[in-house]
């Protein structure tokens, strides 16, 4: 605790037990359709980091205001369990995973609890232990006896540090890294088991548009994963040039290579072909690596597909175009990938900018074929023309638009067909490691591979053996088994599952964790999904989430799962910095969670994450903003504790200085709750702290009405609840007990300490509401204010005390002895809405056709002429009865900072010369010194 602070070790100690012992946080399982808010479940790699802080601050702070909102709210935790960097600390330390991951566990609990997360915790889920992974393995039963589940021979990515495969997702960046120790990744040949992912490649990609609550970035990262394209697949022939001789004065027979299929979404560029390429592992690029000794070089030495610049090497091969007959030079270049298409490609450097750029290198013809029109055909020499148009130099389809010309082409070239290609490719699940999944199947020479029955899962994994390469290899005896089918002799498969399978489910687990007879209650599991809030990084988008997506569907194909995706609402949540950089242990650029809150409290650090920038945002850890955010806390709590105290003054009745602090509660209530609604914590967060600093100010400037001054500091506890629940319970608690209080005196007849004993609190009616033990539990706070209003209102004051700073500087008037703030009259406001409603090519012809307005004679042809000339500006303001009284009930604040009196006056009783320069919204200034 800090000498100028509160303790906050006691409070949020107190305040932990308290939840605990009420099982606060406890989600019934018969509750309907309660909210579902979750963050994605974390591995236990032993401590929290600041990642882990803010994404579950979020959602913490979410399932509580949704609670005190009324919902029923499902907010569970679990653990990402199994994976590799458990079984290399086993290694290390001479251990084995399972209690290196148990201790890891409760370390991040007992911090998480620490943290003050509400979480269910009787809902935990951990995917490590049998209970869990049974499920994962009935999981692959189902997908197999589906169809969905296949082993094959594949060239697979391999992590040679890791000493495992990878998935597809798993491999980062144009180097090619493992996503987990960014060692290169190698190819090899293994027999692999697959999840037929592609079969749902169509209905992942269509399902996109429909998500709308989820980031445009997530969106598009999963489309360009799955890469859908509709095109065409043609035939070029390829071979070797006819040579002249062998040297007996015959020519030798040209070596053939046969049809080498290509795809293209753009056939109708066929015609402005003028080279094909082969990429570096395409089987006729391998055949020739054996021969050509430029192509070697190229591919062992030059080529570099990260590169900025495209590269290759001239074969000597001939490509036919299909469409015209004309030999094409064959390359092997390095930005014509395998697993993209077909390995090959017709290169258009006229309408494609990587083949213009090729081309220019290569010294390659550079042809147009498309055009915005016939009579326009566009300079390609330079740069390539790459939209839709007309077709030109392309024979008989000159003359026609792209679209009916990719159709016809298609139709019209002997080897081409409509074709649609995808990037995405199955999700292979095979891992040559120990801390993961056994596999369900055992391989008979008889049978082959055979799934164990349902009745003898789980597989359990055996006991860890400290070994390289795969331990479950070195597992003698637990590999030893009998084929399910025949009886015979057969040998347990001893690959584990991919752990995003664990994570492409366990959400549905959460719903019935305790369940021994099936994965998941379905009747409730069809109540309670989809997740409602989901949030965590965008580092998962085309892993994790799509996986998610993909089970999902299968469920719902397969298992009565009523809905088909599983997540509503998606945040992605930035990354917390220091100095600009991504915190690291390896860097050594890391702010520990534990020390601040041992410092400052987690109140304080969750305080500082949500207002220190949006959610979706990457932002700065401020030491400053974390003593600032303690300091607020502090200043909090303060104010409360004086009035409950009694060492408030408070008045007897309630003047224009009230009212002002009571719109100003209610318009922090109207924008608080729309933030919330929207997850940007941080604007709902300033508009609890400006409210605080209103009522700091308010008890400075006057004695306060404490009817008004209650339910301001009521309304600010509320509002910060969620974010800092600890104190805000506290002070919940210490409110909750002034108020009895109070009404205890008034019903004896005589008054608290520093209060009037004229009402109780409670008499206005303002709090219907029978008033909750525990803060989570208490109604948020609710108001009529609309937003519109709440803001013309801030915004007509604050231009109102800018003007008069304005003023007072360009004047030089160092102490003003006199402020006089006249309201524009309402004429001027009735021609504003005329002009605003007006289709009329003159507002001031129209204007003086009412005679409220042409009375006032040149004053409104002056306005009328203002008007016109700003007419596409016009905006609405407050009516002269709300302007005014929002100037009125704001004077004090003028008064309190220029100490000068202040008088809020209608046009009608200013001096004509003053009133005549009043506006809708920009009232007249008059400063007497």
């Amino acid at each position: 605790m800090h000498d100028d602070g509160y303790d906050h070790t006691e409070v949020e100690r107190r305040w932990q037990e308290a939840w605990d012992d009420a099982s606060v946080y406890r989600t019934p399982d018969d509750v309907d359709d309660p909210t579902y808010v979750l963050g994605m479940y974390p591995y236990p790699s032993g401590e929290l980091h600041m990642g882990h802080v803010r994404n579950y601050t979020i959602t913490d702070a979410y399932a509580r205001y949704r609670r005190m909102r009324g919902d029923d709210v499902l907010h569970p935790m679990g653990w990402d369990a199994f994976g590799l960097p458990a079984e290399n600390a086993a290694k290390e330390r001479d251990t084995n995973p399972r209690d290196w991951t148990v201790d890891c566990i409760d370390t991040m609990r007992s911090q998480m609890e620490a943290m003050g997360f509400g979480y269910d915790w009787e809902r935990e889920v951990t995917t490590c232990k049998p209970r869990y992974y049974k499920w994962n393995q009935w999981l692959f039963r189902r997908f197999h006896e589906e169809g969905l589940a296949e082993r094959r021979d594949a060239e697979v990515n391999w992590c040679p540090s890791c000493e495992t495969v990878l998935a597809d997702e798993q491999v980062e960046g144009d180097a090619e890294l493992c996503w987990r120790c960014e060692t290169p990744v190698e190819e090899r040949e293994l027999e692999q088991w697959f999840l037929e992912i592609t079969d749902y490649a169509d209905e992942l990609v269509d399902y996109i548009d429909e998500l709308e609550g989820w980031p445009d970035s997530v969106r598009q990262m999963q489309r360009n994963w799955i890469g859908r394209q509709h095109g065409t697949r043609l035939e070029f022939d390829v071979g070797e040039a006819p040579r002249a001789s062998d040297g007996r004065g015959e020519p030798s027979e040209p070596r053939e290579y046969g049809p080498v299929e290509a795809f293209t979404t753009r056939v109708d560029t066929v015609f402005g072909a003028t080279f094909f390429a082969l990429a570096p592992d395409h089987p006729i690029t391998e055949a020739l690596i054996e021969e050509d000794e430029a192509v070697h070089e190229f591919v062992h030495n030059e080529a570099d597909p990260e590169g900025d610049e495209p590269n290759g090497v001239e074969t000597g091969l001939t490509a036919t175009n299909p469409a015209t007959g004309e030999e094409l030079p064959v390359f092997v270049a390095d930005f014509v990938l395998s697993d993209v298409g077909t390995g090959a490609l017709m290169g258009v450097p006229g309408h494609d900018h990587r083949d213009h750029d090729f081309a220019e290198k290569m010294d390659v013809d550079i042809e147009p074929v498309i055009a915005p029109s016939e009579d326009e055909v566009p300079d390609v020499s330079e740069e390539a023309y790459t939209e839709d148009g007309v077709l030109v130099n392309s024979e008989e389809y000159t003359g026609l638009d792209s679209e009916t010309a990719r159709e016809r082409l298609t139709e019209g070239i002997d080897s081409a067909d409509h074709h649609t290609q995808y990037r995405l490719r199955d999700w292979g699940i095979s891992r040559q490691r120990y801390w993961g999944t056994p596999i369900p199947v055992v391989h008979c020479d008889d049978c082959g591979p055979v799934l164990v029955p349902e009745d003898e899962l789980p597989v359990e994994l055996p006991e860890f053996i400290n070994t390289t390469g795969n331990p479950l290899d070195a597992a003698e005896e637990w590999k030893q088994t009998t084929c399910p089918d025949c009886g015979a002799d057969a040998v347990r498969e001893t690959d584990t599952m991919d752990t995003f399978v664990d994570s492409s489910w366990y959400f549905l687990r959460y719903v019935s964790p305790d369940l021994e007879d099936a994965p998941f209650d379905l009747e409730r599991a069809n109540d309670w999904m989809p997740v409602d809030q989901y949030v965590g990084g965008i580092e998962h988008a085309v892993m994790h989430l799509l996986y998610s997506r993909f089970v999902t569907k299968t469920l719902a194909d397969y298992e009565d799962v009523e809905h088909r995706e599983p997540f509503t609402n998606l945040l992605a949540q930035g990354m917390v910095q220091l100095e600009g950089e991504k915190m690291s242990k390896s860097k050594g650029n890391v702010v520990s969670p534990q020390a601040i809150v041992e410092e400052y409290g987690a109140d304080t650090a969750r305080l500082f994450m949500m207002q220190a920038a949006q959610p979706e945002r990457d932002f700065d850890w401020s030491d400053k903003g974390v003593r600032s955010a303690y300091a607020f806390l502090t200043r909090l709590k303060d104010i409360v504790e004086a009035f409950t105290a009694g060492n408030v003054e408070t008045a007897d009745d309630r003047d224009a200085v009230a009212g002002y602090v009571e719109n100003e509660t209610e318009a922090a209530i109207t924008i608080a709750t729309e933030e919330y609604d929207d997850l940007t914590f941080n604007t709902a967060l300033r508009e609890a702290q400006s409210l605080v600093g209103t009522l700091r100010q308010y008890e400075e400037y006057t004695a306060v009405d404490p009817d008004v001054f209650e339910r301001g500091l009521e309304t600010a506890v509320r509002l910060l609840a969620p974010v800092a629940p600890h104190v805000c319970e506290e002070l919940w608690d210490e409110l909750g007990s002034e108020a009895q209080r109070a009404s205890d005196a008034s019903s004896a007849g005589r008054s608290p300490a520093g209060r009037s004993s004229e009402r109780s609190p409670r008499e206005d009616g303002e709090r219907s509401e029978p008033r909750a033990d525990f803060v989570v539990d208490a109604a948020w706070p609710d108001t009529e204010a609309d937003r519109d209003v709440v803001e013309k209102r801030r915004q007509l004051v604050e231009n109102t005390r800018e003007d008069i700073r304005q003023i007072i500087d360009v004047a030089g008037i160092e102490a003003p002895e006199r402020i006089d703030i006249v309201v524009t009259p309402e004429w001027k406001h009735e021609a504003l809405e005329i002009a605003i409603e007006s289709d009329a090519p003159n507002v001031i012809s129209e204007l003086m056709q009412h005679d409220d307005i042409k009375r006032h004679g040149d004053a409104a042809a002056a306005y009328g002429q203002e008007l016109q000339e700003n007419r596409e500006a016009l905006q609405r303001t407050l009516d002269p009865d709300t302007e005014y009284e929002a100037l009125q009930s704001a004077a004090w604040l003028v008064d309190r900072e220029f100490d000068a009196d202040v008088r809020v006056l209608t046009a009608a009783e200013a001096p004509d010369d003053v009133a005549s320069k009043a506006e809708p919204s920009r009232p007249a200034i008059d400063i007497q010194e």
